[in-house]
């Protein structure tokens, strides 16, 4: 069949079965929107700047299990897709991104709105390519999908110069792939996987430490089986929230840096650590001398080469979480450690999550009541602050992969074009924002987003009139010496949310917290309520820089 690449673009994608492409035009991919505009089964969502294209893609992927897709064009339109592309690729989120590029015959000569974005994107995206033989565009589709998903996903690029986009092509898509040099381990080694089982045996004190690998690999039911079966407690990384369910009698809530104390404590008691599809980052390990001193680690991840790069591993294995929990399941026995999940009791109590109800409005006691409005059945969409951290603490997550947020690249921006891509994966669902006025404001501009497609997004906006993380930064690093962090203006977030035709509320006092959210909640469009929380609120715990876990402010 002949067509033009263009056309065959798109054909590619309604093969792999794409339903949404979030994308904003230019000229470098006129071919490829007009290819669209004949296309029945893909919807296109015109976002208001091409950050948020790549970021709702990213959302959209986090909810659906799907791989995402966005494009733009050359120049600015892929360059301002590469903040997502990092944030993707930091957190292991499947996406195939296009972006249109000057003709061949104009590549390497400054043209107008020429960039080298495969160059610039090489260390930020699983793998990307630059198309310059026409006949080549249906394999690479074929190849980015695959790369994207298997293993441990990640970001894909596709570069489409202008000339090769308007060549016409015989179209023939390849059903199967075959890269050679990639080849991801699933299976995991039987000789580890039995010396795993024999360290879990021998152990008294195990703590399963579980990241976001269990979240790609849909393997929440494997771990709740293992931790119940081994008597074992669970700390989640901050993206491992949701992977177990946080209403959980053994469940320790998140650990590391704003981690609960009796998690690091435990931790840091623990004569095993099961580590699953986490990759001991140092905002979870503080200081490493420090971290599980007296356990032997056990580690499982996909990717090899995080294997051993932080911490010594006694019991490596490579593959698929799932996979090696299936495997791990039927070598381990059932086994009562009455002793140790006592000593995790006394802990929890000892050192409980705790604010102080005095001095206005908490927004602690905002997620706790959003928690009791939705039933903890909302899928939660965060920017990156004060606000990421206290649903971290105070929303615990029941059903896997209802946390939507930055986690390694930290993006404020991110929440609201991924809350966008969120709520259209999954349309009968109740998705909520929750996020700060230092993020919100970093691309806002998605409010018309929100609007055109009509979306009932609900957004929790936790207002200080401060950069907040920043500021407590600084009141511990810097002896209170605030600079740049204070938002001398607001914009009237309920006017400016009315000029894009969603309603909005205010809350100032805890008085108003119960009824204005579940007044929001039940309303069917989308819906923004500004909640007028105080500068000086901290995030606590917090383990300062150069201590160990053990070792925490808290109040």
């Amino acid at each position: 069949m002949k067509m033009k690449v263009a056309d065959a673009l798109i054909r590619c994608l309604e093969l792999e079965n794409v339903r949404i492409v979030f994308g904003y035009p230019g000229g470098a991919m006129l071919p490829v929107y007009d290819a669209l505009y004949h296309s029945s089964g893909i919807k296109h969502v015109l976002v208001r700047h091409e950050q948020g294209a790549v970021h709702a893609a990213d959302g959209y992927a986090r909810a659906s299990g799907e791989v995402g897709v966005a494009m733009a064009t050359s120049g600015p339109g892929a360059t301002n897709l590469v903040t997502g592309l990092a944030n993707a690729y930091m957190d292991s989120v499947p996406l195939v991104v296009f972006t249109g590029q000057v003709p061949t015959s104009q590549v390497g000569t400054d043209a107008f709105q020429e960039v080298d974005i495969t160059g610039i994107t090489l260390p930020i995206t699983k793998h990307n390519y630059l198309v310059k033989n026409p006949s080549d565009l249906p394999r690479v589709v074929k190849n980015a999908f695959h790369i994207a998903s298997t293993g441990r996903p990640g970001p894909v690029l596709i570069d489409l110069p202008k000339d090769v986009a308007q060549t016409e092509i015989d179209f023939d898509y390849p059903e199967t792939v075959n890269l050679r040099g990639y080849k991801p381990t699933f299976r995991g080694h039987p000789n580890q996987i039995n010396e795993a089982a024999r360290l879990i045996a021998a152990a008294r004190r195990p703590v399963i430490y579980a990241g976001g690998g269990i979240i790609n690999a849909r393997a929440g039911g494997e771990l709740l089986e293992l931790a119940e079966k081994i008597a074992a407690p669970v700390t989640n990384t901050f993206m491992g929230l949701s992977g177990f369910p946080g209403d959980h009698p053994l469940f320790l809530g998140m650990l590391g840096l704003h981690g609960t104390r009796y998690a690091n404590l435990a931790v840091t008691e623990c004569d095993l650590l099961i580590a699953l599809g986490a990759r001991f980052d140092d905002r979870v390990t503080g200081r490493l001398d420090a971290f599980a001193p007296n356990a032997a680690l056990i580690h499982v991840d996909i990717d090899p080469a995080e294997i051993g790069k932080n911490v010594r591993i006694n019991v490596p294995i490579v593959g698929d979480v799932k996979q090696v929990l299936q495997a791990l399941l039927p070598l381990v026995e059932k086994t009562d450690r009455a002793a140790w999940l006592a000593r995790v009791a006394e802990l929890k109590s000892a050192y409980p999550l705790s604010y102080g109800r005095e001095n206005g409005l908490k927004p602690q006691y905002i997620i706790e009541e959003l928690y009791r409005c939705t039933g903890g059945d909302a899928v939660v969409a965060t920017d990156v602050g004060q606000h990421q951290m206290w649903v971290a603490q105070y929303y615990p997550f029941k059903r896997p992969g209802t946390l939507i947020s930055s986690g390694g690249l930290g993006t404020m921006g991110f929440g609201l074009p991924a809350a966008v891509g969120a709520q259209l994966a999954l349309p009968d669902r109740q998705v909520v924002l929750v996020t700060g006025d230092g993020s919100i404001q970093m691309n806002m501009q998605e409010l018309a987003t929100v609007r055109e497609q009509e979306l009932p997004l609900k957004i929790i906006l936790l207002n200080n009139h401060a950069l907040g993380m920043v500021r407590q930064l600084q009141e511990y690093y810097c002896e209170g010496r605030y600079m740049a962090v204070d938002f001398k203006f607001h914009p009237d977030f309920i006017a400016l949310a009315r000029a894009y035709g969603i309603a909005g509320y205010t809350i100032s006092d805890s008085a108003e917290v119960a009824e204005v959210l579940t007044r929001a909640l039940a309303e069917p469009g989308p819906v923004l309520v500004n909640c007028l929380i105080s500068t000086e609120e901290n995030v606590l715990p917090m383990v300062l820089q150069g201590q160990g876990i053990d070792q925490a402010v808290s109040r």
